[in-house]
């Protein structure tokens, strides 16, 4: 049997060594708004953000974790790749993270009529795709 939605997006969770870094990305250049943290049992803190409707979890475990994602974005590996954010100020976000020294693997471009992406890599590799229609 399919499971029941009941919100009409995902909650998104970050796993870091560094929340520090990611705060200042998620929270301070991209904007997305503080709504909590917690402990979390064994010794780990989650850090609550939110891009519209999506919780995006930034979380420290009590140890450290036994890997690490692959870098490349996309084309780095399989899996969880990056996930998105439709804005109406692509261009100028970009900007403003490249400014604030964080690479932009793909910048402001027209994938089809009226779609433009950029792809923004966070402190850790994950990458973020910005979308914004017309």
């Amino acid at each position: 049997m399919p499971v029941n939605i009941c919100k009409d997006s995902i909650d998104l969770g970050i796993v870091t060594k560094n929340s520090a870094a990611l705060i200042k990305f998620y929270r301070d250049t991209l904007g997305l708004e503080q709504t909590g943290e917690q402990d979390m049992p064994g010794g780990g803190h989650m850090t609550r953000l939110m891009a519209g409707t999506t919780t995006v979890k930034i979380v420290v475990n009590g140890k450290d974790p036994k890997g690490e994602a692959a870098p490349g974005g996309l084309r780095g590996a399989t899996g969880y790749r990056y996930f998105t954010i439709t804005v109406n100020n692509l261009a100028e976000a970009a900007e403003e993270c490249a400014a604030a020294g964080y690479q932009v693997p793909v910048p402001a471009t027209e994938i089809a009529p009226g779609v433009t992406i950029a792809m923004i890599e966070d402190p850790d590799g994950n990458w973020v795709e910005l979308l914004q229609h017309g």
